[in-house]
C-alpha cells in the first residue's frame, strides 16, 4: 500500500470535498489541520490549508501552508476527521464491502476494493467519496433525472420540491421541460394563458442558485427540451437575455427526423398535445410518440424551417457554448434499456442519459496508473483486474446508498445502472508517445476502450451469475440494443456470457468529466487532453496556479528543448480532432460522454455547424463546444486574472436577482458589444478595415461600477466600465426582456460604448453627458437634483457621478448619488412607484413592481401588463383589442 501526500490544490480539494467532515467546528484544537476561509465572497471565495497554532474561545490563528498567519472564527473553518487519502480508502473499502452476503465475502472484497483504491487506481465519484461510511443522509449518487413535471402548478411545485431535496443532499438534477405547455397556451382552470416551459425552467434555475451543497458547491441542474416543442426557439436563446436561467446547463434533444429535415432543408412542425383531451391531465408525461401511439391528438403551433432552428442552436452555441445538443432518438436506439425505460434527459454534465427517477452511479479508473514502463505498453492485466473489481464496487453502491425517494430505489434496483469511466487518458497517451487526436490515437482508443468494455461486461455477467440479473433483464431484448449489437459483433464472448449468466447491470460504462477528482489526483481529467501545461484554476476554493508534472519533468530533463509533438493541449488540437476522439470512445460507452470540443476564438458559426453535424454523422450521442473567449469567466485560464474573477462577476448578496445580473452584465454580454452589431463576427472583419483603426479594442478585463436609478420606465441598472481610468463601456438594463424599452436601452448602451471607445479626443465623456442630459419624454420621476427625465438622462447622471468618483481615486468606497439609491416618497420598497398613470408611474393597484413599455398609440411610457394583455394607462390602448 502506498503512502500518499497531497499538496497544494490537491490537498485543498481533498479536505474540502471528500474527506470525512467533523460537523462541529467547535472541536477544533491547536495542531489540527484545517481549511480556513480567507476570502468570504459569494461567488469566488478562497480557502487555504493550514494548522491551528492558537485558539482563544471562538477565535483561532491558522498558519497556512504558505506560512501566513490568518485570524479567523471557528465557524469559518472546515474541520475533517480524515487527514489523508489512506484513511478515506479504508472507509470506502469497508463501506462498499459491507453489503456482501457473508463475513468471509465482506473481508475478501474489503481487501480487493482497498487494493484498487490504493494509489488512486480507482477514484470513486465525488458523492461516494464524500458520503460512503461517513453519513447515512448523503446520497452516493452524483446525479439524478426526475420525471418531466406534470403540466399543472401542483405538478411543477412537486418537481421543484423533489429537485430541492435531491440537491440539498448533494445530487445534481436533470429535468426535461417538454411536458409543459407552450407560452400563451390556454389554461382552462384559471381562464388564462401559460407563461411557457422556459419560464418554469427559470424557476428551477433560480432555486438551484440558492442551494448550497455541503458548504462546498452549488446545486447542479440540466434543463432540456425536445425539438418538437413550440417553445424550443425561446429555449435556445434564453441565455442571450441577461440574467435568465443562469444556474442551469441547457441542451436540446434532437431527433433523427429533425437532422434529416436539416440536411434536406425541409419544414419542421412545432406541436403540442391537445390539452382539452380528457386524458391529458392523467396520461401526458412529455413522451410525444407514446401519446400519439395511444391515439391522442396533437395541435400544430408553428411550421418552421428546420435549418433555421438548427442555425439558431449553432449560433447560440458559438456565442456562449450553449445550448448543447443531445441526439436523443439515436441515444435511445443505442440504449440497453430501450425496451422498458426510455432515456428522457441527461445529468448536468451530459455524460449520463437517464430515464425518469434514474441516477448516476459513477467512478473512474486512473489510466495514468496503468503504464507498463518495462514494455512501453498498457499494463493490460492489471487494468483488467481493476475494471472487474470496479464494476462490483459500483454495483455494491446501489445497495449501500440511502434512498430519499422510493421511486429512485425502485427504479435503480429494477435496472442497477452503473457508470465506470476513466481519467488520466491524456497522461497515459503522453507516456506512450501517442499524439491525442492522431489516426494512431484513434486506433489505440478503439483497442483500449473496447478492452475496458469487454472486461466490464464480463464482470457484470459474473456478478449476475452469483447475485442475479437486474429485475427488468430480458436476454434477447437486451442484446437487441444498438450498443450490444456492436459488442456482440466484436466480442461474441460477451453476448454468450450474457445469454448464459445474465447481466447484473443495464449499463456499465460512462465517461464523466472528473474535473475535481482528476485535479485532486493530479492527472488529466476525464477523456480530455490537458487544458494547458501551466494554467490557473478558478473554483470555490480560490484562484490556483497549476503545473502539469509530466510536462514539467520533461522540460527539466531536456533544458532548452521544446516539448515533443505528442504533448498536446486542448487548444492546440483542432475541433475535429476532439470530435473524432469522442466518437472513437463513444463506440464502447453504453451511456454517454462528457467531452468539450475546444475551438479557437476565430472559429466561425459555419465551422461550428460543420462540427455539430460531424458529431452526428460519427455516432456521438451529444456535442458541446467551447469557443475560446465566448464566456468572460472561465474555470480554467492560461493567464492570471484574479481581479477579473473577483470583480467582474461579484454580485451583491442583498439585492434582487435582476440587480445581480445587471452588475455582472459586462461579464455576460461583453462579446455582444464588440463593437455594436448583432454578432461578434462583425468585429473580426471590421477590425481589418481602415475605419476601425481608431477604435480602442476592449481588453479582457475592465473595472467599473453599477448604478441603480429609478426612471420613468422603472428601475434601471447602469454599469459603467473604465479603460485607463476613463469611462469606455456602458451597459443598460431597463424593463423586461423582449420589451421595446429593453431593446432601446441596450441599443443606447452599445452606441454610447462605441462613441466612448472611438478616437482619442479627450472630451468624449463631457460631450456625451452634455448631449444626453436633460433629454425628456412623456414624464419624469423624482424631484430637484434627483429628477430623472428619461433613460438617457439617467445615463448622463450616472456618468457624472462616475466621473466624480474617479476624480476621488477611490470610487469603490464613495456613496452612490442620492438619485441612484432612493425612490420617490410614494414608491414601494422595491423602488417602483405606487400609482399607475401618466408620466411613467407604473404599477397596478396591487402595488407590485412593474416595468413600463412604450405605447404604440400615444408614445407614452405607460404600457403595462394587465390581465395578460399590454394596456396603456394613459390613452387606453390595448394590444388585445
Amino acid at each position: 500500500m502506498q503512502n500518499q501526500r497531497l499538496e497544494g490544490l490537491s490537498e485543498k480539494i481533498f479536505l474540502d470535498r471528500y474527506a470525512w467532515k467533523d460537523a462541529d467546528t467547535n472541536n477544533a484544537k491547536v495542531g489540527d489541520v484545517v481549511l480556513v476561509l480567507t476570502k468570504d465572497d459569494p461567488k469566488f471565495p478562497t480557502k487555504e490549508v493550514g494548522e491551528i497554532v492558537k485558539r482563544e474561545g471562538r477565535k483561532v490563528t491558522v498558519k497556512t501552508r504558505k506560512g501566513e498567519l490568518v485570524e479567523s472564527d471557528v465557524e469559518k473553518l472546515t474541520l475533517t476527521i480524515e487527514k489523508t487519502p489512506e484513511e478515506m480508502w479504508d472507509r470506502l473499502a469497508a463501506a462498499m464491502s459491507s453489503v456482501e452476503a457473508t463475513p468471509e465475502l465482506q473481508e475478501e472484497w474489503r481487501g480487493k476494493f482497498r487494493e484498487i483504491l490504493d494509489d488512486w487506481k480507482l477514484v470513486p465519484g465525488g458523492r461516494i467519496a464524500a458520503g460512503a461510511g461517513a453519513s447515512d443522509e448523503l446520497t452516493l449518487f452524483n446525479c439524478y433525472v426526475i420525471p418531466s413535471p406534470k403540466d399543472s402548478r401542483g405538478g411543477i411545485m412537486e418537481t421543484l420540491s423533489e429537485m430541492t431535496e435531491i440537491m440539498a443532499r448533494g445530487g445534481g438534477v436533470g429535468i426535461n421541460l417538454s411536458s409543459l405547455r407552450p407560452r400563451r397556451a390556454i389554461v382552462r382552470g384559471v381562464n388564462g394563458s401559460s407563461s411557457g416551459a422556459v419560464s418554469w425552467g427559470g424557476l428551477f434555475s433560480y432555486t438551484t442558485g440558492l442551494i448550497e451543497q455541503g458548504g462546498s458547491r452549488r446545486g447542479a441542474l440540466m434543463l432540456m427540451i425536445n425539438d418538437w416543442h413550440p417553445d424550443v426557439e425561446d429555449f435556445i436563446t434564453v441565455k442571450q437575455t441577461m440574467g435568465q436561467v443562469t444556474n442551469a446547463n441547457l441542451s436540446v434533444c434532437v431527433s433523427n427526423d429533425f437532422m434529416k429535415a436539416v440536411k434536406e432543408d425541409l419544414d419542421w412542425e412545432l406541436v403540442f398535445p391537445d390539452t382539452t383531451d380528457p386524458d391529458y391531465d392523467e396520461l401526458w408525461d412529455g413522451d410525444l410518440e407514446k401519446w400519439k401511439k395511444a391515439g391522442h391528438s396533437v395541435i400544430p403551433y408553428k411550421t418552421v424551417r428546420a435549418r433555421e432552428v438548427w442555425h439558431t442552436i449553432i449560433e447560440s452555441a458559438w456565442k456562449s457554448a450553449e445550448p448543447g445538443v443531445v441526439f436523443m432518438e439515436y441515444y435511445n436506439q443505442m440504449s440497453n434499456s430501450w425496451y422498458f425505460n426510455p432515456i428522457i434527459c441527461t445529468n448536468p454534465c451530459g455524460e449520463q442519459g437517464l430515464p425518469g427517477w434514474g441516477v448516476c452511479n459513477l467512478s473512474a479508473m486512473n489510466l495514468s496508473k496503468f503504464y507498463d514502463e518495462a514494455n512501453h505498453d498498457v499494463a493490460w492485466e492489471e487494468l483488467a483486474t481493476t475494471t472487474r473489481y470496479s464494476v462490483r464496487f459500483l454495483d455494491n453502491v446501489i445497495d449501500r446508498t440511502p434512498y430519499h425517494f422510493e421511486e429512485n430505489e425502485l427504479n435503480q434496483k429494477k435496472e442497477r445502472r452503473v457508470g465506470l469511466g476513466t481519467m488520466g487518458l491524456a497522461e497515459l497517451m503522453i507516456k506512450l508517445n501517442i499524439r491525442y487526436g492522431s489516426p494512431e490515437s484513434l486506433e489505440f482508443l478503439d483497442k483500449l476502450y473496447g478492452f475496458i468494455a469487454r472486461e466490464a461486461y464480463l464482470a457484470s455477467a459474473d456478478i449476475a451469475e452469483e447475485k442475479g440479473s437486474f429485475q427488468a433483464f430480458d436476454a434477447e431484448l437486451y442484446l437487441q440494443s444498438g450498443f450490444m449489437k456492436n459488442m456482440a459483433e466484436v466480442y461474441p464472448e460477451v453476448a454468450d456470457a450474457v445469454r448464459e449468466k445474465g447481466a447484473r447491470n443495464v449499463t456499465v460504462i460512462t465517461q464523466a468529466p472528473t474535473g475535481s477528482t482528476g485535479t485532486m489526483v493530479g492527472t488529466s481529467t476525464g477523456i480530455e487532453p490537458y487544458f494547458a501545461f501551466k494554467y490557473f484554476r478558478q473554483s470555490r476554493l480560490g484562484f490556483d496556479e497549476q503545473f502539469v508534472p509530466i510536462a514539467q519533468d520533461w522540460l527539466d530533463s531536456h533544458p532548452g528543448e521544446e516539448l515533443p509533438d505528442y504533448y498536446v493541449t486542448a487548444m492546440t488540437l483542432s475541433a475535429e480532432d476532439h470530435i473524432r476522439v469522442q466518437a472513437a470512445i463513444q463506440r464502447w460507452v453504453d451511456s454517454s460522454i462528457s467531452k468539450t470540443a475546444n475551438c479557437p476564438a476565430d472559429f466561425t458559426v459555419e465551422d461550428t455547424k460543420r462540427l455539430y453535424e460531424l458529431a452526428f454523422d460519427l455516432g456521438c450521442k451529444g456535442v458541446t463546444i467551447y469557443r475560446d473567449g465566448s464566456r468572460d469567466v472561465q474555470v480554467l485560464q492560461t493567464e492570471k486574472k484574479e481581479e477579473k474573477a473577483a470583480e467582474a462577476v461579484t454580485a451583491p448578496s442583498a439585492e434582487t436577482a435582476l440587480e445581480q445580473s445587471a452588475a455582472g452584465q459586462a461579464a455576460e454580454d461583453a462579446a455582444s458589444v464588440e463593437p455594436a452589431g448583432a454578432s461578434v463576427a462583425v468585429t473580426a472583419s471590421a477590425s481589418k478595415s481602415g475605419l476601425d483603426k481608431q477604435y480602442k479594442k476592449r481588453p479582457q478585463v475592465l473595472r467599473g461600477a453599477t448604478y441603480k436609478m429609478n426612471t420613468p420606465f422603472g428601475m434601471a441598472y447602469i454599469t459603467i466600465n473604465d479603460l485607463d481610468g476613463i469611462p469606455s463601456e456602458i451597459f443598460l438594463n431597463v424593463g423586461k426582456a423582449g420589451s421595446d424599452v429593453f431593446a432601446m436601452a441596450e441599443a443606447l448602451g452599445r452606441v454610447c460604448s462605441l462613441f466612448l471607445r472611438y478616437g482619442d479626443h479627450g472630451n468624449k465623456v463631457e460631450l456625451l453627458i452634455k448631449h444626453l442630459k436633460g433629454i425628456g419624454g412623456t414624464g419624469a420621476i423624482g424631484f430637484g437634483a434627483n429628477r430623472v427625465e428619461s433613460i438617457a438622462d439617467a445615463v448622463a447622471k450616472a456618468l457624472e457621478t462616475h466621473v466624480a468618483n474617479n476624480a476621488e481615486a477611490d470610487h469603490d468606497h464613495d456613496p452612490a448619488p442620492v438619485a441612484a439609491t432612493m425612490a420617490p416618497a410614494d414608491a414601494d420598497e422595491s423602488g417602483a412607484p405606487a400609482a399607475a398613470g401618466y408620466g411613467g408611474h407604473g404599477s397596478h393597484a396591487g402595488g407590485g413592481s412593474m416595468s413600463l413599455d412604450l405605447c404604440p398609440s400615444c408614445g407614452g411610457a405607460s404600457l403595462i401588463n394587465i390581465e395578460g394583455c399590454k394596456t396603456c394607462g394613459n390613452c387606453g390602448y390595448s394590444k388585445c383589442s
